[in-house]
């Protein structure tokens, strides 16, 4: 993880295709969406910090995941402000929130407002999108 969150990368689309494997190129370069409910991180409940899948940046604590039911990795909020950007997604015919990495540009879900108290929002995150770092123990 990296604490200077200011830092951007940007690669070209070479460098990402050697980085990445290829379903998660898929899904972080070109807004793709793994199946519900097949994700690696949907049913991990370990303490720690979920960060971008290409680029390492600090994106939600497990202290804000929950159980949305709906089949993906769901927060009720990011890690802080500089976490992630958002921007309007039209696609598949419906009008949705888009969230990338704030470092990397990297796709990594949607947020939606259906979410639980106290934000009302969930961040619905594709597990190919995130890595996890356990917190240390007795930190």
């Amino acid at each position: 993880m990296t604490d200077d969150r200011t830092d951007r990368i940007e690669l070209t689309d070479e460098q990402w295709r050697e980085r990445l494997d290829p379903a998660s190129y898929q899904v972080l370069r070109h807004a793709g969406t793994e199946p519900a409910g097949s994700g690696a991180m949907l049913h991990n409940h370990a303490d720690g910090t979920y960060v971008c899948g290409a680029c390492g940046h600090a994106l939600f604590s497990s202290e804000a995941k929950y159980d949305s039911g709906s089949g993906w990795p769901s927060f009720f909020r990011t890690l802080d402000d500089n976490s992630v950007s958002e921007h309007t997604d039209t696609t598949h015919g419906m009008r949705r929130v888009e969230v990338r990495c704030a470092r990397c540009d990297s796709h990594l879900g949607h947020v939606f407002e259906d979410g639980p108290r106290p934000t009302g929002q969930r961040y619905c995150m594709n597990s190919l999108a995130l890595g996890f770092e356990p917190a240390e123990e007795g930190g």
